[in-house]
């Protein structure tokens, strides 16, 4: 018989069991107290076990039947790509800077990175033909530590012994300069998909070179763009080197821009014109970008360019100037920087945004592409986002599902009408009582309560998030959160060179040791998955305040419905698209300000009045049996109206019907 450790260890290598709550089970039940300590980490896990141990603590049977769910998902024939895009037979090579995956593989910094780990995860769940290609960093995105009442950054090592990571004997060359350096890769099993993670820390590199693979987003923009290098043009030849020939290549964000120029590189060396080739790459690229402000495209002077791409250029016998061309609104500006998106959207033959708000601000945005279209012909549609429902539902709420809504994991409408709301509102106390207890352990504050009204704002403390807007008035704020038993939970990383970020983690962080506060107010430190996880499992009112239109989507919030919580979101994002009046609340107004003062205080004066005169009531108002029916029927809504409109099984499907299998 083949051992336990041996079959433990081929579940432990493919990250499908951290989407599969019985998976899960099996790994923690070995050591639940060294499962927490370890991340959630079943590699680690068995490095550290006896076989003895193993063999007595893994019940034969459990293990049996994970074994055969494994199987039948890895060799399913009868996926929703089978059934929906039989034509799509050459894989997908999908490019992004960052993927959010599991909290014991620290390679992502937020929202780009989880949305990439998602749809990853998406892609293996319909069977889609998909490699995903990214980088690897040995020390990661920083490790959030609060000293001195701010944010201190560290940067521990990646373990990469004790992660489900293959090292691929392969290597291939990058340009750098006039010269080259050399880059391996990782492979890393997710469900059906492989995903490539590019690596420059080898010892035949210069130490500048190895550097590469240390920080994601950690360097100045000449690190920046040498990283943007390896992905997109590295990424390509590692492709080419391991025989995978895509059909379509999908750019997540401008950072992986540089594969156009090596497509166009390769059909300029097959001997097409240049015209030719941009049109050769064009036909294999698809675009997705992220970002609704001009500020925040990666932009490079001459210099920079200059110093990464010399040889590149040459290779590709083009003159002074071309390659800065591909990436300008107006060819021949030389005041004009090359822009990474613009290079992209030259590049590709579909672009979208990620909500159908943010599509609109991208074609007014990038309309001097198209000078002669008007804006709403501008070619840039949009897919709104999702996330991954197997990854950030409560096994208890999928539980109830499962009884309640036959159909539901294969895309059936949902109706909680066979529910009663007692069954509802237990399961919500439930969830905020796993949660409650969770930040009781991870702040050492004793008096949080789990009777509580429990509020989340989690997410990067960009200031356009406004991470402080309830401060704006904190004697209204102090009222509000004595009058009931109401916790209000921060968590959120900036970036260490955003000052303006990190001063406003100071600022929450001053609010929770002011005595009006203390108790109520908690900031739960490094953000990652697991605690992103916890929060939007357990919090009833979730909280999104960007200045709009700054937020392109916002899928933090789109994780809260799951877990029968409700929204509270300025209407910006995704929130236009899913909000109806029932399901949750909409702060401010949909409109445009020409000064962001006056945004911030009408929008607080809304967030003020939508909890005092609607959350509150409706929460604290209870009737014989405890149960606050206003309340639950919102939950009801938030989740009925939420789940299946924001899964990524249809943002996906979405993109292989709309871009993947059209040509």
């Amino acid at each position: 018989m083949t051992p336990i450790r041996t079959r433990l260890e081929a579940l432990a290598q493919n990250l499908w069991w951290c989407w599969n709550p019985e998976a899960g089970a099996l790994f923690r039940a070995l050591d639940p107290e060294r499962w927490t300590e370890l991340h959630h980490n079943p590699v680690h896990m068995l490095a550290e076990l006896s076989d003895d141990t193993l063999s007595a603590r893994t019940p034969p049977d459990r293990l049996a039947a994970v074994e055969r769910a494994f199987g039948a998902y890895l060799y399913e024939g009868n996926t929703w790509a089978a059934r929906n895009v039989p034509q799509l037979v050459d894989p997908v090579a999908y490019f992004s800077m960052e993927f959010a995956l599991h909290e014991s593989l620290p390679i992502y910094s937020g929202g780009l990175g989880v949305l990439a780990g998602d749809h990853v995860k998406s892609a293996s769940d319909l069977g889609l033909p998909f490699v995903g290609v990214g980088l690897l960093y040995r020390e990661g995105y920083f490790k959030q530590v609060i000293e001195y009442g701010g944010q201190v950054a560290a940067y521990p090592r990646v373990p990469l012994d004790v992660l489900p990571l293959k090292k691929l004997d392969v290597v291939v060359q990058v340009p750098h300069g006039r010269g080259s350096y050399f880059a391996t890769a990782w492979e890393l099993q997710v469900g059906r998909v492989r995903l490539l993670l590019l690596d420059s820390d080898m010892p035949e590199n210069a130490p500048e070179h190895r550097l590469l693979s240390r920080h994601l987003y950690g360097g100045d923009e000449a690190m920046r763009i040498r990283q943007e290098v390896l992905l997109g043009i590295g990424g390509v030849r590692m492709l080419r080197a391991l025989d995978i020939d895509p059909g379509v290549f999908h750019m997540n964000e401008g950072h992986c821009a540089f594969a156009v120029l090596e497509l166009m590189r390769e059909g300029i060396a097959a001997g097409l014109t240049k015209d030719a080739a941009l049109a050769a790459a064009r036909a294999k690229c698809v675009f997705t970008t992220h970002t609704p402000v001009p500020a925040g495209h990666d932009r490079f002077g001459w210099e920079l360019k200059n110093a990464a791409l010399a040889g590149m250029r040459v290779a590709m016998g083009l003159p002074e100037g071309a390659l800065m061309d591909l990436g300008r609104v107006k060819p021949g500006d030389m005041n004009e920087t090359l822009c990474m998106t613009v290079l992209a959207l030259r590049g590709s033959r579909a672009a979208n945004g990620v909500s159908e708000l943010h599509g609109q601000v991208s074609r007014e945005m990038w309309t001097g592409l198209w000078p002669k279209l008007p804006i709403d012909q501008v070619p840039i549609s949009y897919v709104t986002n999702g996330v991954h429902v197997p990854s950030w539902i409560h096994p208890k709420v999928a539980a109830m599902l499962d009884r309640a809504c036959t159909g539901w994991r294969e895309g059936a409408p949902i109706s909680l009408t066979d529910v009663s709301d007692f069954e509802l509102w237990t399961l919500r106390t439930d969830l905020r009582y796993e949660l409650v207890g969770y930040a009781r352990r991870r702040t050492g504050q004793k008096t949080l309560i789990s009777q509580a009204l429990c509020m989340g704002f989690a997410r990067r403390f960009a200031p356009y998030k406004r991470g402080n807007l309830l401060f704006s008035d904190p004697d209204r704020l102090a009222r509000l959160l004595f009058r009931h038993p109401i916790q209000l939970f921060f968590a959120g990383k900036s970036h260490p060179r955003d000052d303006a970020g990190q001063a406003i983690i100071r600022e929450v962080l001053s609010w929770t040791r002011d005595e009006r506060f203390r108790g109520r107010v908690v900031f739960l430190p490094d953000y990652d998955m697991e605690l992103g996880r916890r929060l939007t499992q357990g919090v009833d009112l979730w909280l999104n305040l960007p200045r709009r239109p700054r937020e392109a989507s916002g899928t933090s919030g789109m994780k809260v419905p799951l877990n029968l919580g409700v929204n509270a979101s300025v209407l910006d994002g995704w929130w236009p698209e899913a909000y109806d009046g029932t399901n949750g609340f909409a702060v401010g107004e949909a409109k445009d300000y020409a000064n962001s003062d006056t945004q911030d205080a009408e929008d607080a004066e809304s967030l003020f009045s939508i909890l005092e005169d609607q959350v509150v009531p409706e929460y604290f108002d209870r009737d014989a049996q405890g149960i606050p029916r206003a309340w639950v029927t919102r939950m009801r809504r938030s989740l009925e109206t939420c789940l299946q409109q924001f899964h990524t099984d249809r943002m996906v499907a979405e993109y292989a019907s709309r871009f993947y299998a059209a040509r």
